[in-house]
């Protein structure tokens, strides 16, 4: 199991984890045998997985050999910019000095972790040993969106972003949202964990979009630049380091002009048509948010599987292409509802998928961090118009 989820992870590059379920049901959904324990296994016994904020200032789990490009690549840039937003709403506080304040308190978090027992200190836990983390912080100052909070949570994600702390297992199921914390310098044995400080920006930035362009290759710099987060001019200069060459990508309808693609150098050449093939890929999966420009497997679906925000709800796939949704109904049982006209092979495929899916899951109740207009109604039991077949 932990040689086929380092496996799957690192096909991906990363694994999405805005929502700690997704880890889980990207890994079912690929790997035939896997068990929520084998999950729970590489993330937090084996620690092969690493739950990192990077790209887009959005959590990811890369495995350990990918995190370091992850890491020096982007999250060095979102830890600057989030140190400078917390210092401000500090500031916004009346702290007279905020880089002092956070030092000391960040000194005494490793401190109360330092002495805690193995698993952790869950974010109630740490705020009651060190009082301090309880302070409230003007956020937003001068925004009609202007919040007062606890610093508990900015502070503990500024130092896990940093490189102190480490997210570990979840409170209650795998579904959970509340983390245990850890130092990261002993969440490792010795030399066990990602190099992130021997890895210049540039270098792993380079490292880190070679993975993603032989894994979505060929895509458009407007897909490099949205995945990685980072601005026009880094992404055009990173890209203009690598050895690759420029495609035409046909637009999906037929029509129109072709755009400009890239494809590293070493991935030109024929590729055998695959089997035919169905999968149910859970909100927010690497694959469906994996290019800026989706219309090319995504057609004309786009609204009643994302939300507002962007966000992709659970989809039904085959053959490389969207075609459905899926969600759990007020029961618990995994139905399907699709977009478009699907054959009765296929069907087969999707309903094995289902079957999988349930299985994995249990009796557990996934709910989608980012609900989207048509899972919605899946979980609420209602039958969607008839938009295509109903599954």
């Amino acid at each position: 199991p932990s040689s086929s989820l380092v496996q799957i992870t690192d096909d991906l590059v990363v694994l999405h984890a805005t929502d700690p379920a997704t880890i889980y049901l990207a890994a079912a959904a690929r790997g035939d045998r896997l068990t929520v324990a084998d999950v729970d296994q590489a993330l937090f016994e084996d620690r092969i997985l690493l739950r990192t904020l990077a790209m887009r200032r959005t959590l990811f789990v890369p495995t350990v050999g990918t995190a370091a490009d992850v890491e020096a690549s982007s999250s060095v840039d979102v830890a600057a910019q989030e140190r400078r937003r917390l210092e401000q709403y500090i500031d916004a506080t009346g702290i007279a000095d905020p880089v002092d304040w956070l030092g000391g308190l960040a000194d005494t978090v490793l401190d109360a972790l330092g002495t805690a027992e193995a698993d952790g200190l869950s974010a109630r836990e740490l705020t009651a040993a060190v009082p301090e983390l309880a302070t409230r912080i003007l956020m937003g100052r001068g925004t009609k969106h202007a919040v007062e909070a606890g610093a508990t949570s900015r502070v503990l994600g500024l130092m896990a972003v940093e490189g102190h702390l480490v997210r570990g297992r979840p409170a209650g199921n795998w579904t959970g949202r509340q983390y245990r914390w850890h130092r990261r310098d002993r969440w490792w044995s010795s030399g066990d964990g990602p190099a992130t400080a021997d890895r210049g920006p540039e270098a792993a930035a380079h490292g880190l979009l070679t993975r993603w362009l032989a894994r979505f290759g060929p895509a458009t710099v407007t897909d490099m630049k949205w995945w990685t987060g980072w601005t026009m001019t880094k992404t055009r200069k990173i890209l203009a380091g690598l050895d690759t060459v420029e495609v035409e990508l046909a637009p999906p309808s037929g029509d129109g002009e072709p755009t400009v693609g890239h494809l590293l150098a070493d991935d030109v050449g024929p590729v055998a048509a695959p089997e035919p093939w169905a999968a149910l890929l859970p909100a927010l999966d690497p694959t469906p948010m994996g290019w800026k420009e989706r219309d090319w497997y995504l057609g004309s679906h786009a609204g009643p599987l994302f939300d507002r925000n962007g966000n992709i709800g659970p989809t039904v796939w085959v053959d490389g292409r969207i075609v459905g949704c899926w969600s759990q109904n007020p029961d618990g049982e995994v139905v399907t509802h699709l977009l478009e006209d699907v054959d009765a092979d296929r069907r087969r495929l999707i309903e094995t998928e289902v079957e999988r899916m349930a299985a994995f899951i249990g009796s557990v109740i996934v709910k989608p961090s980012f609900p989207t207009p048509l899972q919605k109604q899946l979980s609420l039991g209602e039958q969607p118009g008839d938009d295509g077949a109903s599954g």
